[in-house]
């Protein structure tokens, strides 16, 4: 009988599983995939010498992730590679603006659009700068971060206190109208806060925007060197090296529950895999208490604030495999790892719009991805791999783009908006389909279909507006990994701080898991068992159980 049992082997799955076995935890992981990561994984699905993420690919959040860096992953094969800048925003006019972690670069491009714009950027920065190491801490660490929060008001107070926690709750249009003079920043900053599902007249979605945007300018966008799976990779072969099981193929039907307790899981297959520990879920909010636990054992308050849950937007991807470089009308958009597609921010606010109305957009917002232009490993030189994607929405009222979309999201009407989001590249890259060798497409339901957690295709777990954080994450009073149900905790995006691939969610359930006391009835057994140490070698037990709690 392991000590804990994780549910799902997503990032966050393993993080939390190797955390554990690092206190000694004895763990076993079960994932209902063939093969381990959610989200975090590569194939060759758009052509056979093409590398292509299957979902997420840059990964800003892990790079400045203290979680992800304690775990030394270089250790296990883990190599970042980064494009020659971070993002470019193309206009259809000429104009682009360039994120770089080189802030002289980023500056000037701001300053091609409004002369005083670069010193704008840099006083944003220079904030950045002195809130950065708290700021992260409390992203990091459980709700409440009480020590990083203190340190961090006292920082505040330093970049002007108020008027700056103002500043960070503003929506992004505000913020961009109160400090540049033209378009560049403020399309930098809105296009990062729609990395999300805010909208540039969201409230906090300033905030956001400006915290993804600094994040790129000090870390980068990176990506994994070889693939999105290499991350996987070295987490599952950290977590064996410590004497954790992955299993794949697993699908969790049921939590057991005794005496209140989370006792183990019940698989599809009929398994029953008990837990002397703890059992951990890195599955989506409504999964966990909707279909995994008896309604019996989740409060009548919770199930109805969890009927409240909002998910992000859908997601609809494409990947490509090109013959060529794309072809930019702006040439300052080459050398980007990621670009944005949207010409000014009144058109993602039309975008915003549109999808707040259940609309499927007409001139999609995009992110767009070039992978061998961040890793040459990706493709063939002189080829690129490359992919973009949009939001939808999850119940569709109509077809902006008046090619009667539904949502039903068959053959035909993935191709349809297949074209359309090709039609919004070839906006900003004349010719780009004439480099299109082959495509694959990722529709809502598909993305569902390779990690269940992917609900309709949305990719964040869950909402990021101020209504759904920190304590209302996932549902007032809950934002901390801790459930009803003792010994069960929570470890996906669903809990805070969210999305993203970072590890805070697992990180943070793996620790409560470890400061919660062994049940007494359980720490008899545990003292009349023995155990095996990390070479495999049978130990008499010491009275002191297997973890670190």
């Amino acid at each position: 009988m392991p000590d804990a049992v994780v549910i799902g082997a997503g990032p966050n799955g393993l993080v939390a599983a190797n955390l554990l076995a690092d206190a000694g935890w004895s763990v076993e992981v079960l994932e209902e995939q063939p093969e381990p990561g959610g989200a975090v994984r590569h194939d060759r699905g758009a052509d056979p010498d093409f590398v292509s993420d299957v979902c997420s690919s840059f990964y800003p959040l892990a790079a400045a992730s203290p979680v992800i860096a304690g775990l030394r992953l270089d250790q296990h094969g883990l190599r970042w590679s980064h494009a020659p800048n971070v993002l470019a925003h193309p206009l259809s006019d000429g104009r682009c603006a360039v994120l770089d972690r080189r802030i002289d670069v980023t500056a000037d491009s701001l300053d091609a659009f409004a002369p005083g714009d670069g010193a704008a950027w840099r006083r944003l920065h220079d904030v950045w700068e002195t809130l950065r190491p708290d700021l992260l801490d409390a992203l990091f660490t459980p709700f409440p971060p009480v020590r990083s929060t203190a340190r961090l008001a006292v920082r505040l107070r330093g970049t002007g206190g108020l008027r700056m926690a103002r500043t960070l709750i503003l929506p992004v249009r505000r913020l961009a109208q109160e400090e540049f003079r033209g378009e560049g920043g403020g399309l930098l900053l809105a296009g990062n806060a729609l990395h999300a599902d805010l909208a540039p007249e969201a409230a906090g979605s300033g905030g956001y925007g400006w915290l993804m945007s600094m994040l790129g300018q000090t870390y980068g966008f990176p990506v994994p060197a070889g693939g999105a799976g290499a991350l996987t990779r070295a987490l599952a072969l950290r977590l064996e090296s410590r004497g954790g099981v992955l299993r794949c193929g697993q699908r969790v039907d049921r939590i057991i529950v005794r005496g209140g307790r989370a006792a183990g899981v019940r698989t599809a297959g009929g398994e029953t895999v008990r837990a002397a520990r703890a059992v951990l879920a890195d599955v989506a909010v409504p999964a966990l208490y909707g279909e995994l636990l008896d309604p019996a054992h989740v409060p009548a308050q919770l199930l109805s604030d969890l009927r409240r849950f909002q998910w992000d937007f859908a997601t609809f991807k494409v990947d490509w495999a090109l013959d060529g470089p794309v072809p930019w009308r702006c040439e300052r958009a080459a050398g980007a790892g990621t670009v944005h597609l949207a010409d000014g921010l009144d058109e993602l606010t039309r975008f915003a719009a549109q999808l707040a109305t259940g609309t499927v957009p007409d001139r999609p917002f995009c992110l767009f991805g070039q992978m061998t232009t961040s890793d040459p490993s990706r493709s063939p030189r002189g080829t690129e791999s490359a992919w973009a994607y949009t939001h939808v929405p999850h119940d569709i009222s109509g077809d902006a783009g008046e090619e009667s979309l539904t949502g039903v999201w068959d053959a035909r009407e993935q191709e349809i908006m297949a074209d359309r989001v090709e039609r919004q590249v070839e906006r900003f890259a004349p010719g780009f389909r004439a480099a299109v060798r082959s495509r694959r497409i990722l529709a809502p339901p598909t993305l569902q279909s390779l990690d269940r957690n992917l609900h309709g295709g949305a990719i964040n777990g869950g909402t990021a507006a101020l209504h759904q954080q920190l304590f209302f994450r996932p549902a007032p009073g809950t934002g901390r990994p801790e459930t009803p149900v003792k010994g069960l905790y929570l470890a996906s995006a669903g809990a805070h701080p969210g999305g993203g691939v970072h590890g805070a969610p697992g990180a943070n359930a793996a620790r409560a898991a470890l400061r919660r006391p062994l049940a007494p009835g359980l720490a008899r057994a545990q003292r009349l068992l023995t155990h095996r140490d990390r070479t495999g070698r049978r130990q008499p037990d010491t009275g002191r159980g297997t973890g670190g709690g």
